[in-house]
């Protein structure tokens, strides 16, 4: 029923539909964008950690010490004198314990175990962190717009990563195989596959840096000879890195500790002692060896081409992000030398592995730069 109005009452005085806000079709489809980004964030640290500590396991001989995969109940470790026998048992009846190892005692034993245990805890942390936040995210629906995709893409990922984690621990948990390591190229796929995880975490961290009305604008700018240098570039480290887990898995860094030559020439002489020849691709220290270092220098010379082309980028940051990647490539080099001079020490070895790391997440920034350019004034601001 409606009431009666004074005459000098103003017209439209008593209407209470609320003024449309600017902006909030943008929010809705924006999502969480912060919080989304801080979870990544947390997730990115902790596969770090991981790619270090499965390092420090594969640098410490401790990858076979756990001889079995358990999920689930594998995350409880032995409690007490029977259960510490009953694993040490376990890790006798194989080829590197028999071959390589005879001289440990329990003692020596629970040194590796913990090694292991710990690079396996940390992988059902990182699995519960993406669990919990994505499923938070996706049941209040504060994923943005096509975002559930990318998201889901990571728990998927990281699945596919345990798999793989035990099919490389089962090629070095033989008996009578002589096998007293994993196999290289289980070892290169499942490092590999590390590096592709952190790459679209850090992409994605990018991307989420910016208001997608931002990263809509940016893109018209995009320079697409240096994102298309930059893709090659991101491959080219990518190759590399592989190839040092070859290096890694076999211990290769170690049979030939001197530079520029290999044993005093330039391509070593037990290049191919394997039979058949192809073995000695991925098992042969000496090749294995010269192909990482050849590659080293051909990924130089793509990589100071690139940074030429990336210095006269219309923009400071991507001009930026070029000259870093560039200066963190040629640090990795020169610590990759240092590593083999020394012959692979525990404590140069993981330096060289965390630099690959940052290295990559950089090459990834001047990429994305070169995709989505920011503008800056004459001024720089």
């Amino acid at each position: 029923m409606s009431t009666k109005r004074s005459i000098f009452e103003e017209v439209g005085s008593f209407d209470q539909t609320p003024a449309a806000q600017p902006g909030m079709i943008d929010k809705g489809r924006d999502g969480a964008r912060g919080a989304i980004r801080v979870w990544l964030m947390i997730l990115f640290g902790l596969v770090v950690l991981m790619i270090l500590v499965g390092g420090l396991t594969r640098l410490t001989d401790s990858g076979l010490s756990i001889t079995e995969w358990h999920p689930f109940t594998g995350a409880i470790p032995p409690l007490n004198a029977a259960d510490w026998q009953s694993e040490f048992a376990k890790y006798q009846a194989i080829d590197e314990f028999r071959i390589q190892n005879q001289w440990m005692q329990l003692s020596d034993f629970k040194v590796i175990y913990w090694w292991e245990w710990g690079h396996r805890q940390l992988g059902r942390v990182v699995g519960l962190v993406w669990a919990i936040g994505f499923f938070w995210f996706l049941l209040r629906r504060q994923i943005p717009t096509g975002w559930t995709p990318r998201l889901l893409l990571l728990g998927v990922l990281g699945g596919t990563q345990g798999a793989i984690g035990w099919w490389m621990v089962s090629s070095g948990v033989t008996s009578g195989e002589s096998m007293v390591d994993v196999a290289s190229y289980r070892l290169a796929t499942h490092l590999g596959l590390a590096f592709v995880i952190l790459g679209f975490i850090a992409w994605y961290m990018m991307m989420l840096s910016r208001p997608e009305r931002d990263l809509m604008q940016a893109r018209r700018g995009k320079e697409a000879k240096l994102f298309g240098l930059s893709t090659g570039l991101m491959h080219f480290a990518f190759l590399q890195i592989l190839i040092g887990a070859l290096v890694a898995g076999i211990d290769a860094g170690r049979s030939y500790i001197d530079w520029p030559l290999m044993g005093g020439q330039f391509f070593p002489a037990s290049a191919f002692i394997l039979e058949p020849w192809w073995r000695n691709i991925f098992e042969s220290p000496g090749l294995v060896q010269f192909v990482h270092r050849v590659v080293g220098y051909a990924l130089l010379a793509f990589a100071i081409f690139v940074w030429l082309k990336g210095r006269k980028s219309a923009h400071r940051r991507t001009q930026a992000a070029f000259n870093m990647a560039f200066v963190l490539l040629c640090a990795q080099i020169i610590l990759g030398i240092v590593t083999v001079l020394y012959g692979a020490p525990v404590h140069i070895a993981i330096v060289h592995q965390l630099l690959a790391v940052i290295l990559w997440v950089t090459i990834l920034r001047a990429r994305f730069l070169s995709a989505y350019p920011i503008t800056t004034s004459l001024r720089g601001n």
